[in-house]
């Protein structure tokens, strides 16, 4: 989440502006170990496989193919620990610490210690263990195929981002494959690279969407009426009095309030996916320095930046999310290869990160990434389904599993390995049916004319 300032100055007092148009927020209700998280919120599948629909009569899976976000992983720097350090000892020489500011130093320093060990911006060993874990039920979804592959001696293409979490995140599910079933492992390619599908914002076809970032006034101007409200300032003050005396934080000006009840935020949403490294593997206890209320709003702050600079933004425009098509087009390049007979792969295996699940989710149309909102009415949580902890959570995901009869393929997707529907102009095979007829696809898609 970006900070309205990056370091703490201690004179001037800066006005926060008032968004009128923006209407009251409704604090979300707190739904487990996602809640206040964002993107941040650790990986949870959506539905027990027991319940997964069968394929129709006569239908054998031949192909699946996934898009998976990298696991759990540490921060991607120190500065919000550095930060609220900073204040602590700023606070500390000025005798300006509560009770609960005492304790949260220490908390914070071995948090920093964790994610240093582990690696800024590497998988923690709870994101290891959430793509071995989703590897494993792909494995005992679609036992048949992968006997299949081992059989036929298909391939498994293993490709992602480049970057060093989403490669890694690509060996552990690959290699949890092979280990489940050693004759997998010589049919497993070594992971390679794709910069175009797997971190295409950053690839040569995102540069119109970067200059939409550095650039769109109506972004920024949004983004800042909807950080710059009363209810941030006053949930910065409550969060800063728990840590400090009210005499300290009131020498801080009123962004500098906001920059660092923000550092303190990221640090509370970044934990959880630090509890294998926390003392006793028990997590941080970091839920004690933050309440549900002032969490839930600076989510909801969270949440609002990566809808529009990456989500379904504003309705006049698919800006955020169109480059995503070169993604979308992969999927039924696979497919589509596998009918024809010119491809070998039993399995397409791809590994990236939020800012490409998230906008994916955007062009498919996925639940709760289907409505765009316009400068009048801006995204709120009273008015809009899209949340980050559903979207994109750590190691999120996207499965085609493909069957085949006769000439006839069928199409079921898993969300975060809950079946979901394609979008609503695709017709099922039946009523209330997960499975979709390829050609349908296409068509709804389209893929053709």
């Amino acid at each position: 989440m970006r900070r309205v300032i990056p370091v703490l100055a201690t004179a001037g007092l800066a006005v926060l502006l008032t968004a009128a148009a923006l209407p009251a927020q409704a604090v979300p209700e707190h739904r487990g170990d996602s809640t206040g998280y964002g993107t941040k919120a650790p990986y949870q599948p959506r539905q027990n496989p027991r319940t997964y629909q069968q394929a129709p009569a006569g239908f054998v899976p031949v192909f699946t193919e996934n898009v998976s976000r990298h696991g759990s992983r540490a921060a991607t720097d120190s500065e919000d620990g550095d930060l609220v350090l900073a204040l602590v000892e700023k606070a500390r020489a000025a005798n300006g610490l509560t009770a609960k500011g005492r304790a949260f130093g220490p908390k914070v320093r071995a948090l920093q210690a964790a994610m240093s060990g582990v690696g800024y911006g590497d998988l923690s060993g709870r994101g290891k263990q959430e793509l071995a874990d989703t590897a494993t039920r792909l494995a005992r979804r679609l036992p048949g195929l992968f006997a299949t592959i081992a059989k036929k001696g298909e391939r498994i293409d293993v490709v992602s981002s480049g970057q060093g979490r989403a490669v890694d995140s690509a060996n552990i599910y690959a290699g949890t494959l092979a280990e489940k079933d050693p004759a997998l492992k010589p049919l497993i390619g070594p992971t390679r690279t794709d910069v175009d599908r797997l971190y295409f914002h950053k690839a040569a076809g995102g540069k119109a969407y970067r200059d939409y970032l550095a650039d769109d006034q109506r972004l920024a101007d949004t983004l800042k009426s909807i950080t710059d409200q009363p209810r941030t300032h006053s949930a910065a003050c409550s969060v800063l009095r728990k840590l400090f005396r009210t005499s300290f934080v009131d020498t801080l000006s009123a962004d500098d309030q906001v920059a660092a009840a923000q550092a303190v935020y990221n640090l509370y949403a970044i934990a959880p996916a630090m509890r294998e490294e926390s003392p006793g593997g028990r997590g941080w206890g970091l839920e004690r320095f933050l309440s549900k209320r002032d969490a839930d709003w600076f989510g909801y702050l969270s949440d609002a930046e990566d809808f529009y600079e990456k989500g379904p933004g504003f309705q006049d425009s698919d800006i955020t999310y169109r480059m995503a098509d070169v993604l979308l087009d992969d999927f039924f390049r696979q497919v589509e290869a596998k009918r024809a007979g010119t491809s070998d792969l039993g399995a397409e295996l791809r590994f990236t990160h939020a800012e490409e699940i998230i906008p994916l989710a955007a062009l498919m149309g996925l639940p709760g990434s289907t409505q765009g909102v316009t400068t009048a009415a801006p995204y709120t949580y009273a008015t809009n389904p899209w949340r980050g902890a559903s979207v994109a959570p750590l190691g999120a995901n996207i499965q085609w599993d493909v069957y085949r009869k006769g000439t006839t393929y069928l199409v079921r997707m898993l969300y975060n390995e809950k079946e979901t529907p394609f979008k609503q102009s695709c017709r099922p095979v039946s009523k209330d049916s997960k499975f979709y007829d390829l050609n349908e696809l296409e068509r709804c898609f389209g893929r053709r004319l």
